[in-house]
């Protein structure tokens, strides 16, 4: 069955054992797009949507709220462009992709995560697989779409991890290897890299085996929201025009400092960039966040972006410093755990008594700074993993003083 909207390609694709119309679920091969009004014409006088020719109704000249006169000046009463090239160029280039047909956007990458369900895991019977500690959103949107989750927990200890990571949070790629084996029924594997809470970046090794596994028919999701903050060459969208059966999710949420207008990313082969597009709603990206996409992505945005990146990949090794001296570790704050390839750093806090992982403490310390220091922390200490674990992202310096003097005279105390 040919998948609607993609000329057939005679080129065969790798790896072999993945067919990709064998993962797709029959009623999403077989769906007929919804096809809107702004898909055939976007200029003219515009009588074909049934939008309101007058515009709309917000009062410009209410100056109580003059923030909204650069808003107000777009086609507001519009609908909006429904596939957004110049924004998909844009992203296609700065990742090093063939093209715009590699380029799907979403609601923020929560949408992603729906539609990859959605279209590929048969609810009641089928399954993805995860890793934990890990994003909270793939099992919830797993139970939204009633498809079952098997649990393959990253490496919780020990100085080394396999498939070349180090430390804490590496993936157990044999044990992942298991997992498969026993149940054919998964057709998702999600990866977070760099991981969310635990800051470990992924290698591309780890992934390149597991595309090539061949008891493994589906597709592996790598979540890559917080890619820019580590090393140069190691994100996964440099398999993308090599492997069928990889999506690389991105976003502008982070390092390019987006996360309101709430823009998701994912970057595929187009038989899979195809599939999502025939599922999605058909405006799901609004003209203010294009608009506010499309100039983030412009080549001096990209520059801006950089050196900011930069910024908070210093502060991070103050931070990191910071948190290692010997006045706090003698306060109770422990080594930090993971890799440290985001814009977060993760510490526990111990017992000052026993030295050890201390969660009542943690929650303690937690509730406090935010709730009379002022200070808003994430607790994760109830994560596999991550026993009395705080995750504190990385501010500006003025934020990471205070931070640091909050949680010094705070921990004096408890």
């Amino acid at each position: 069955m040919a998948i609607l909207g993609l000329a057939p390609s005679s080129t065969p694709t790798k790896p072999a054992h993945f067919d990709i119309e064998k993962v797709i679920r029959p009623n999403i091969l077989a769906l007929h797009p919804y096809r809107c009004a702004r898909d055939d014409y976007q200029e003219g006088i515009l009588l074909d949507a049934n939008e309101n020719a007058l515009g709309h109704s917000i009062a410009s000249s209410s100056p109580s709220d003059p923030s909204l006169s650069a808003s107000l000046d777009q086609d507001l009463h519009r609908y909006p462009d429904p596939s957004h090239p110049l924004i998909k160029s844009r992203i296609a280039a700065l990742r090093g992709l063939p093209g715009p047909e590699y380029i799907f956007l979403g609601v923020g990458s929560d949408e992603v995560i729906d539609l990859l369900m959605r279209v590929c895991v048969k609810p009641g019977g089928e399954k993805i697989l995860i890793t934990p500690p890990t994003y909270g959103m793939y099992a919830v949107c797993a139970q939204v779409n009633d498809v079952g989750v098997v649990k393959c927990s990253l490496e919780l200890g020990g100085e080394h991890g396999e498939g070349g990571e180090r430390g804490r949070f590496s993936v157990r790629l044999e044990e992942m290897k298991k997992a498969i084996d026993a149940d054919p029924s998964i057709k998702l594997i999600f990866l977070c890299s760099p991981g969310n809470p635990t800051g470990t970046l992924i290698p591309l090794s780890t992934v390149r085996a597991l595309l090539e596994y061949e008891s493994f028919k589906g597709i592996v999701v790598v979540d890559e929201a917080y890619i820019d903050f580590a090393g140069e060459d190691s994100s996964a969208a440099a398999l993308v025009s090599e492997y069928a059966n990889v999506c690389v999710m991105q976003t502008l949420s982070k390092s390019f400092g987006l996360a309101a207008i709430r823009l998701g990313i994912a970057l595929a082969q187009p038989a899979l960039i195809q599939i999502l597009s025939n599922t999605k709603a058909p405006y799901n990206i609004g003209t203010p966040t294009a608009l506010l996409a499309q100039a983030a992505l412009a080549p001096t945005s990209i520059d801006a972006m950089r050196e900011k990146v930069g910024t908070l990949v210093r502060l991070r090794g103050v931070l990191l410093e910071a948190l290692a001296a010997p006045e706090l570790r003698a306060l109770g704050v422990g080594s930090a755990i993971g890799g440290n390839d985001a814009n977060f750093v993760m510490v526990p806090i111990l017992s000052r008594e026993t030295g050890e992982p201390d969660n009542a403490r943690a929650q303690r310390v937690y509730k406090v700074l935010a709730e009379e220091e002022g200070v808003v922390v994430r607790f994760r200490g109830n994560e596999p993993g991550c026993l009395a674990c705080l995750r504190i992202t990385v501010g500006s310096e003025q934020e990471t003083r205070t931070v640091l003097e909050r949680l010094k005279a705070l921990l004096s105390k408890i």
